[in-house]
């Protein structure tokens, strides 16, 4: 007997998945102005993609500044850049709010898909998924980094459905490595994770075969291989493997930008995190809940990963929410709260909802085009950059090389660049040690600070009003051209 046809009506019911994905692109659209300003790589990001577009070349070596001019440059996140300069040139900086929505709210989604698909608990999930999104949104930013908390979860998939026993060939590691390779340098984060899932498999053949490798392993070995092999397929080879293990490995670099700092648990934006390992520590605590090896592993290694840098809080969240709403499923099993779980469940199945994603998205991309207050929104706050200094600079042209305030240069590149190239912007793991810390005697007056601008023939400087480096130029002879309540530009 053929099952009724649904009513056109239950189209335009959502099920959860889509009902959170349309929520999550509003929700995050809102927020556009914090992508924006909450960091001042997003300019570099977009000058660097607008120069690959207009050169039709990737720059291996530096072209952005005059104190690193001609050194080797690792372009490891050379596809996003062009990414996001698209998405600039389509829509302006709406279009770069636009991608990096679209991004974060499709890596969300499948989260929740994978949590609930795995715990069978479609409320829990959603619980669960909300508080990750609510610790993981302390690194919300428009930059490349948002593409790895989307090819993370791609990437858990495969795994878990390998390890599940669906057979998928490896080449899909390959082909997703290969993408996220060219997109940013975290890629590194897929190799520790399959470490997990193949530590279990091998586990497990030692104790049932030793001395055998039984599918699943030569599977993930093969994956990890063309993994490897596609890592590999970028514009400088093993320089994005040097690069990122350089930089990860100068603790004084490390130490000096703030993203790779521990979690300060005394802030709010902390307490979502700290609530989830709380809540991990209760489950894998309880007799009733178990975990396969490669789920405890995960969970371990990136809490740790987590509670060493704030950097790490997202990719924590993407891989322990799956965990934590299965572990927690285990908890409510034969409890009436299934029950509840499983009418909902019953519910959707009723429902059908397949328009609202394309609908969600169709309706944001109008808002941007044709909604001024939307467009408005994402801009660089005057507040912050210096959009004020920077139109005076372009009706005034200054000759000679400068000195900037390091959040500033990818600002600078944004708006000033060809014609303007600066002292250092927010890229540390290509500037270095060296010059880091020659620009920060600069800044902070330290013993040299004027041999450092000599040295670097430095005839103008653009700074905060509030630095006391203002004055002490203005002692020093240096005249001040420009000033407002942001920035100041001062003449040698």
């Amino acid at each position: 007997m053929n099952a009724p046809r649904p009513s056109p009506v239950q189209y335009l019911l959502p099920r959860l998945n889509e009902m959170l994905f349309a929520a999550l692109l509003f929700g995050l659209m809102r927020i556009a102005p914090r992508l924006l300003n909450q960091d001042g790589d997003t300019g570099r990001h977009l000058a660097v993609g607008r120069t690959i577009l207009a050169t039709h070349q990737i720059p291996r070596v530096d072209i952005f500044s005059h104190t690193m001019s001609g050194q080797p440059l690792s372009p490891h996140e050379w596809l996003a850049q062009v990414v996001f300069a698209l998405a600039e040139r389509a829509f302006g900086l709406s279009g770069v709010t636009l991608v990096t929505v679209l991004i974060l709210a499709a890596a969300l989604t499948l989260v929740y898909g994978e949590a609930r698909r795995r715990s069978r608990t479609p409320i829990l999930a959603l619980g669960i998924t909300l508080l990750g999104l609510a610790a993981a949104s302390v690194h919300f930013l428009a930059r490349p980094h948002g593409f790895t908390l989307l090819f993370a979860v791609i990437w858990l998939v495969l795994l878990e459905r390998m390890r599940e026993g669906v057979r998928l060939s490896p080449l899909w590691l390959g082909l997703v490595m290969l993408v996220w390779a060219n997109t940013h340098g975290a890629f590194i984060a897929g190799f520790v994770i399959s470490a997990a899932f193949l530590a279990e498999a091998l586990w497990v053949d030692a104790r049932q075969k030793p001395f055998r490798l039984s599918a699943l392993s030569r599977t993930l070995l093969m994956g990890g291989g063309a993994a490897l092999a596609a890592s590999l397929l970028n514009p400088v080879g093993w320089g994005v493997w040097k690069t990122a293990f350089e930089f990860l490995s100068n603790r004084y670099l490390v130490g000096h930008t703030q993203e790779y700092l521990p979690p300060n648990f005394q802030q709010a934006a902390f307490y979502p995190f700290l609530a989830l390992i709380g809540l991990s520590v209760w489950l894998v605590g309880s007799r009733l809940t178990s975990l396969p090896l490669s789920q405890r592993l995960l969970l371990a290694g990136w809490t740790l990963m987590g509670l060493f840098s704030a950097r790490n809080i997202p990719l924590y969240a993407v891989v322990a929410v799956p965990i934590l709403s299965e572990a927690l499923a285990q908890e409510v099993r034969g409890r009436r709260w299934e029950k509840i779980e499983t009418s909902i469940a019953a519910l959707e199945d009723q429902l059908r909802g397949v328009v609202w994603m394309p609908l969600s998205v169709t309706v944001l991309i109008l808002a941007v085009l044709f909604v001024p207050a939307v467009r408005e929104a994402s801009r660089f706050d005057p507040q912050i950059f210096p959009v004020a200094a920077v139109d005076w600079i372009e009706e005034h042209p200054q000759s000679g090389r400068m000195f900037n305030y390091f959040p500033w240069g990818g600002y600078l590149l944004y708006r000033l660049y060809p014609d303007y190239r600066v002292f250092i912007d927010g890229q540390t793991d290509f500037y270095g040690e060296a010059l880091t810390r020659e620009y920060e005697t600069v800044l902070t007056l330290a013993a040299g600070w004027e041999d450092v601008l000599v040295r670097y023939d430095v005839a103008w400087a653009i700074v905060p009003a509030a630095e006391p480096l203002r004055s002490v130029l203005q002692t020093a002879g240096w005249q001040e051209v420009y000033a407002d309540s942001t920035a100041v530009i001062l003449r040698r």
